[in-house]
């Protein structure tokens, strides 16, 4: 699995190079119109999730670590929307998604106290909550523009802020665990700034242009190790807009001693755009 994410990572960390490379070839005679141009989209999402959390127990204790996937997966709200302004070649794009779950268990052995998984006997009921925040920001300039494709290039940042509780009981021998109480509660976040970069844009799958394959592909690190994200689906246009089936990847590999080991969500999403 992490060879195939290395190689995933580096096909999309080429291609983000080949983007930049083609601004010298770029006709002038693909010159888009001046007037500003815009475009609206709200969405569904609901992706599965991949968080791994180290919660602090006190002073004196180990931390415990849940894997929310495992633990806590059940998706109370998701939010996505996004922004996009053109004037020429150049523009603007931002892209907001919020995604709170929680859920709780009773008699689970899927957490890890201090560097071991839970003694024999030992098992812990729990109750958790997450919220997560995806803010990208990025301006655009258009490489590619045909009747068959448009495309994209982003640079900006992205802010990852993830907040979590866990209220925790243990049962059976808490002393043998090392914890200094049989039951708690701990809240951790953690706000992450990164610069990417990516392309994005549009393929038409059929002669009249009404169906089509948005894309979107960037990767970046800053604060974060590595992050990237993946989107791709199928859509339909009307004159007023268009609306979009699809699949989306985020992906965030954070620094060893960092609070959230892992954070990754992806499933699919139904969106409609509209345009002025």
């Amino acid at each position: 699995m992490k060879n195939s994410h290395s190689r995933f990572v580096r096909r999309a960390v080429l291609s983000c190079i080949a983007a930049v490379a083609l601004f010298p070839t770029v006709s002038s005679a693909q010159t888009s119109s001046e007037a500003l141009q815009w475009r609206a989209s709200i969405y569904g999402w609901l992706p599965d999730m991949n968080i791994t959390t180290r919660f602090p127990t006190g002073a004196s204790g180990p931390s415990i670590e849940v894997e929310a996937s495992d633990a806590l997966a059940a998706l109370k709200f998701a939010f996505a929307g996004t922004l996009e302004v053109s004037n020429g070649r150049w523009g603007a794009f931002t892209d907001v998604v919020y995604v709170d779950v929680g859920g709780d268990q009773s008699n689970s052995r899927d957490f890890t106290i201090g560097s071991a998984g839970l003694p024999a006997g030992i098992t812990v009921d729990a109750d958790g909550d997450i919220k997560t925040w995806f803010w990208t920001l990025a301006g655009t300039f258009r490489i590619s523009d045909t009747p068959r494709n448009s495309t994209e290039l982003m640079f900006g940042v992205r802010m990852l802020s993830v907040d979590q509780t866990l209220d925790y009981s243990i049962n059976g021998d808490f002393a043998s665990v090392g914890l200094p109480e049989r039951s708690g509660s701990a809240e951790v976040s953690a706000t992450n700034w990164d610069a990417i970069i990516g392309v994005k844009g549009s393929a038409t799958l059929s002669e009249n242009g009404n169906w089509i394959a948005p894309y979107r592909i960037d990767v970046g690190t800053g604060e974060s190790k590595l992050t990237w994200q993946a989107l791709t689906g199928v859509g339909y246009v009307f004159d007023w807009g268009s609306t979009v089936l699809g699949w989306r990847y985020v992906d965030y590999e954070m620094e060893a001693d960092a609070t959230f080991q892992t954070v990754g969500f992806s499933g699919p999403f139904l969106g409609l755009a509209f345009q002025w």
